[in-house]
């Protein structure tokens, strides 16, 4: 138990729970959906914080606001205009469960969110810490939350890694029942400024007398190898139109999202380095463990089924995250407005 092993006591445990706080209260980044209780807008933001960077949502957080704000006009909405919204935060299955879990509240709850974690989980796309987080900030549930920026955390407290269930046990028994939803945001603000993977700053946290480790703690497995690969796509202009295909409907990857026809095979290249010595854009591109070197040359869609898409429709349109970065590159399409400074 944490209590019986660094942290002493409950005294200690309770002198870190009012530090954590304190240094939360003082410290805390000034975030959209921190201005609010609003349990959807809480939701939403937790499912775009999913695997992307706070700096990424953000301005995916206020547009998609815009268009959908209110669970309701969400539910309402055609999946296509909610994919199109999502562009460019990636794992597109994220929006598709967030969009029948909508459905879901306007139909069999009548537009009643969920006020326990319990409760939170019987819908789509819901697991375990989006359950906990959006309960305990928007609803005060005394519930704890693990991600990966609390569950370093609590390994370095402890001074030893942790099981899933380890991780979950050690949270509840540090979480402040008084304020459960700061508390929750303030472990997970500790993991992300202070307590980060690599080169922690033990010096500003906290609660470094009280940690076990105050540093790194061994690694126990090598990350995996990255892998690189190659990969050519053709860039068709005309009339104020960009030539696009569209992804299967049954694709296991981004389906029925929208991008530039791919260039597959040396032959399909080879003609088009006749004309150009060297492609019209270049650009990098990650998906998981995979670096993509992305060569865009420019010619003709040679016959592929795809589409004419005039420019202006394209910022309404469901594009993979790399196609947006290609047209973006190309001026085709223009950049993300900058987020308000506040929800107002």
């Amino acid at each position: 138990m944490i209590s019986a092993q660094h942290l002493g006591c409950d005294t200690s445990i309770q002198e870190f729970r009012g530090r954590v706080l304190a240094w939360f209260d003082a410290n805390a980044r000034d975030l959209p959906w921190r201005e609010t209780h609003d349990p959807y807008c809480i939701w939403i933001s937790e499912i775009m914080l999913q695997q992307t960077r706070v700096a990424a949502v953000i301005a995916h957080y206020h547009e998609f606001l815009r268009r959908f704000p209110t669970v309701t006009k969400l539910a309402a909405a055609r999946e296509s205009s909610v994919l199109a919204a999502w562009s460019g935060l990636g794992y597109y299955r994220r929006a598709r469960m967030m969009h029948a879990a909508a459905k879901q509240i306007v139909r069999k709850r009548k537009g009643k969110f969920p006020e326990t974690a319990a409760r939170w989980r019987e819908l789509p796309g819901i697991g375990r810490y989006t359950a906990a987080a959006i309960a305990s900030i928007a609803f005060d549930e005394s519930v704890a939350v693990v991600d990966g920026n609390v569950e370093r955390v609590l390994q370095r407290t402890r001074g030893k890694h942790l099981s899933v269930q380890d991780c979950w046990q050690a949270a509840e028994e540090l979480l402040d029942g008084s304020r459960p939803g700061d508390f929750n945001q303030a472990m997970m603000e500790l993991g992300a400024t202070i307590c980060v993977p690599r080169s922690p700053m033990c010096l500003t946290c906290p609660v470094v007398d009280l940690c076990a480790t105050r540093g790194e703690l061994p690694a126990i497995a090598s990350p995996p190898r990255q892998i690189k690969r190659q990969i050519d796509y053709v860039l068709a202009c005309r009339n104020s139109a960009v030539f696009l295909v569209r992804r299967s409907k049954d694709a296991s990857l981004m389906a029925g999202m929208w991008e530039l026809p791919e260039l597959k095979g040396a032959n399909g290249v080879g003609n088009l380095r006749q004309r150009d010595s060297k492609p019209a854009i270049s650009v990098r591109h990650s998906i998981t463990i995979t670096n993509y070197e992305v060569r865009v040359w420019q010619g003709r869609p040679s016959g592929r089924p795809g589409e004419w898409v005039p420019l202006t429709r394209l910022p309404k349109l469901a594009l993979t995250g790399l196609a947006r970065k290609i047209l973006r590159r190309a001026n085709l399409l223009p950049a993300p407005q900058s987020a308000p400074a506040s929800m107002g």
